[in-house]
């Protein structure tokens, strides 16, 4: 709940930070815990956001760790994918041994982005390959990393560029193990330009605009175009793929931050506190104050 944040302001985000990378470049890998690359935050047990992507490939279990209201038991041969934006907390108790992935916004080209699904915020945040795509999955991880350390056979560009592709081949893999695990109820493994487009805008937009027609609009498309690439991509319309983004946001300040429920409302876009109220209770069937009181 609150007091587990220490504020009674915004979560806590943590930025990608270069200068921890070997060479400074957009990626980091090694191990999990204080002194692996992600020591800054690995430390922390507060609920907080993050900038960037980050896979967790554990070696041992269980590791008991939340992601957006939803706590995960890891065990060893496992894979935790969270993306940018996701709130999260790392286990107050249990220890994290594998190796830890994180990669800045933009290190991949876009075409790479959207061939893994980076941002395929419907997929479980949890993989559990079996044997044989584990030993893929290892041998490729293994490879990438010794890329990364390598900074002394290669020009920083081409070893920059070697990285990059290492990278996609280990997130291809990754990507078709999300796209085929029973909890991902993907429906459209093939995303087009309209939906991506649609969906980068919501997720900068949702805080002030709720509107289909001005999201079509701002895009240039027809209004019947993109509810054709919202159905087609999530099985939603484009109304329902906004409110549940809302609803996201909603709850993760009501849950983790002490600010009143006015402010909130403010910040997803209701400057009235009655109508926020009214919209969470439909797409919840609890008020905001129920909510949060649930979450203590």
């Amino acid at each position: 709940m609150a007091d587990d944040q220490g504020t009674t302001g915004a979560i806590r985000t943590y930025p990608f930070d270069p200068g921890a990378s070997v060479c400074g470049v957009g990626m980091q890998v090694g191990p999990m815990g204080a002194e692996g690359p992600w020591r800054g935050i690995g430390t922390t047990r507060r609920v907080h956001r993050i900038e960037f992507h980050v896979l967790l490939f554990f070696r041992e279990g269980p590791v008991r760790h939340m992601v957006d209201f939803t706590e995960y038991e890891m065990q060893a041969g496992e894979i935790l994918w969270i993306r940018p934006g996701q709130v999260h907390r790392f286990s107050r108790t249990d220890p994290y041994v594998g190796t830890a992935l994180s990669m800045q916004p933009g290190f991949l080209p876009r075409a790479t982005v959207e061939a893994t699904g980076l941002y395929r915020y419907d997929r479980p945040p949890r993989l559990r390959p079996d044997a044989a795509q584990l030993a893929a999955l290892e041998d490729s991880l293994a490879q990438l990393q010794r890329e990364y350390l390598d900074t002394t056979t290669l020009p920083l560009s081409l070893h920059t560029t070697v990285l990059r592709h290492s990278l996609t081949a280990l997130l291809l893999r990754v990507a078709h193990l999300a796209a085929t695990s029973p909890e991902s109820g993907d429906t459209a493994p093939q995303q087009g330009t309209t939906f991506t487009r649609f969906r980068d805008a919501v997720e900068q937009g949702f805080p002030t605009n709720h509107s289909v027609s001005a999201y079509a609009d701002d895009l240039g498309y027809s209004r019947r175009t993109l509810v054709r690439a919202v159905r087609a991509a999530t099985g939603q319309t484009p109304k329902g793929f906004i409110d549940r983004r809302v609803i996201l946001e909603a709850k993760r300040l009501l849950a983790h931050t002490e600010l009143p429920v006015g402010r909130i409302g403010v910040a997803v876009g209701f400057p009235d506190a009655a109508n926020f109220s009214k919209f969470f209770t439909q797409h919840t069937g609890a008020t905001p104050a129920g909510f949060r009181a649930d979450q203590s």
